[in-house]
């Protein structure tokens, strides 16, 4: 595991976009928002590194990561857009809220001593 994903997941964050903690509702499905989605996830506090990138797939408003990557990312995406998500590595976690839009979405994230925001866009899949 890099350093650099070794210091995200220890300052908490990661989506992107990812266990699901959130008071939105949970998910059923989410056929508009499936296919592949590009996720910039910015640190504004902590000490986490400032920014990474993750392709995220959405199938049937489930979350994944699209591809390899040491992290975990678990979510849901509800037929009203509303996302939870959880990114975890080894022992540390992040969870993540917001609402996807028709190709683009926005939110908040936190975890350890890390918090930001998140923007995704829809790529063709």
């Amino acid at each position: 595991m890099s350093n650099r994903f070794r210091n995200l997941a220890g300052g908490g964050l990661a989506l992107s976009f990812v266990v699901i903690h959130s008071t939105a509702s949970p998910a059923t499905s989410a056929p508009s928002y499936d296919g592949l989605w590009s996720v910039v996830i910015v640190t504004e506090k902590g000490s986490c590194d400032r920014a990474y990138r993750y392709p995220i797939r959405i199938s049937n408003g489930a979350m994944a990561i699209e591809g390899s990557s040491p992290a975990t990312i678990t979510g849901k995406v509800a037929s009203n857009g509303a996302v939870t998500v959880t990114v975890s590595a080894g022992n540390k976690s992040a969870t993540g809220s917001g609402r996807l839009s028709g190709a683009i979405g926005t939110g908040s994230w936190k975890g350890g001593d890390c918090a930001g925001t998140w923007e995704a866009e829809r790529r063709s899949s």
